[in-house]
């Protein structure tokens, strides 16, 4: 262990200092574990970190035992930030900076993150490849499950006519709950209000079906849940239909139990790659679901 070490439930004052952390140890894991034919990972924009102050910002309101930050020295040199949502634990941000990384500061952050979510039945959150983050979520009892996501140019020929698909608001947060039950066992509640604020939402509604995604400016989905894989599909294609012809888009955290979301990748001509871990405990992979990376 870390000599002079303090892990303590996070501030308010420390989301500055977490964002910059976050940021840069992603930014460093990225480098690590990027393949050679991807383009090289570039630092977190200041347009995205004010997006995590945004979101962390609401879980030290919603869940302030689940946040906890480690410092040393006066310097903040962890972080984990945890929300408990119904029945299901969600560990949201966790990142220690490279210089102290392997003196057991993780290990600390997590089992306190952890303890916020003991009464839950089910965990959820996703992972990069960093072989020693993975080796710790694995002791602690999660399945991995790996995740691919595609990326490219949209082929706008093979954009389909979707016709049951609208702009949503957050008079449909009761619908968008009822789903996620459904498909994840736990609904986001106050979490779509984050979410809500940063992306566009679309919904599908009919008399056999339900479903929604969020969008984010250049038409990549960053979250879509359904209760048929026929309406998933109809929300990325309209996500796609956005994005502006010869843009770059993408798709994230697709896992082999969404294989209607590859499809819909690969019908629209983009390329299929894998990239870390959706770690769970208590369930199996949503579906059709495809989560966010924070949020879940």
């Amino acid at each position: 262990m870390t000599t002079g070490l303090v892990v303590r439930p996070a501030r308010e004052a420390d989301l500055a200092a977490m964002a910059e952390l976050t940021g840069l140890a992603y930014t460093e894991v990225d480098r690590r574990t990027f393949q050679r034919d991807w383009p090289d990972p570039q630092p977190r924009t200041p347009e995205r970190d004010a997006a995590w102050e945004r979101r962390t910002a609401h879980a030290l309101r919603t869940d302030p035992e689940g946040c906890w930050v480690a410092e040393l020295d006066g310097r903040v040199v962890g972080c984990a930030i945890s929300r408990v949502r119904e029945l299901m634990w969600i560990l949201s941000s966790f990142a220690v900076a490279p210089d102290v990384q392997g003196r057991g500061v993780g290990t600390q952050l997590l089992a306190a993150a952890l303890h916020h979510g003991r009464g839950c039945l089910r965990g959820m959150f996703a992972a990069s490849a960093d072989p020693a983050a993975v080796r710790r979520y694995r002791l602690a009892g999660f399945t991995l499950h790996p995740q691919m996501f595609l990326t490219g140019t949209v082929d706008r020929d093979a954009l389909p006519v979707v016709e049951r698909v609208r702009e949503g608001s957050a008079g449909d947060i009761d619908l968008m709950n009822s789903v996620d039950r459904q498909t994840r066992g736990a609904a986001h509640l106050s979490d779509h209000e984050a979410l809500l604020e940063q992306f566009r939402l679309l919904v599908c509604e009919t008399s056999s079906s339900q479903g929604y995604a969020y969008v984010g400016a250049g038409g990549s989905p960053v979250l879509a849940a359904a209760t048929t894989r026929r309406t998933a599909s109809d929300l990325v294609w309209e996500a796609f239909a956005s994005s502006s012809p010869g843009s770059t888009v993408s798709l994230h955290h697709v896992t082999a139990a969404n294989q209607w979301a590859i499809d819909v990748g690969l019908a629209a001509r983009l390329s299929v790659h894998t990239s870390g871990y959706l770690c769970l405990r208590g369930m199996k992979p949503p579906a059709p679901y495809v989560h966010h990376g924070s949020l879940l």
